[in-house]
């Protein structure tokens, strides 16, 4: 777990020599440049709630849980019931 932490720590400093070595013009561009891609993703995201929640057609379908097993099961019972094997209990 601590050599995970080092990697981490050691990827974060590099990342951050590596910011600071940016001309600060350049910062300031990637500052903007990500805070709008940020800002557009927000807006797509909060239009795409709107809609879903204001289409009136939304419902919700409840029914029975259907799985292998229970498939398997049913075939076992409709075959049991074909060869009139008595089923015990």
């Amino acid at each position: 777990m601590k050599k995970i932490k080092d990697k981490i720590e050691h990827h974060i400093l590099c990342t951050d020599r590596k910011w600071k070595a940016l001309p600060e013009k350049r910062q300031r561009y990637f500052t903007k440049l990500f805070f709008t891609g940020y800002t557009v993703l927000t807006v797509l995201v909060l239009i795409n709630i709107c809609m879903s929640t204001g289409n009136k057609t939304n419902t919700m379908l409840i029914d029975h849980i259907s799985t292998i097993s229970n498939h398997s099961s049913v075939e076992k019972a409709v075959n049991d019931n074909q060869t009139n094997v008595p089923i015990k209990r």
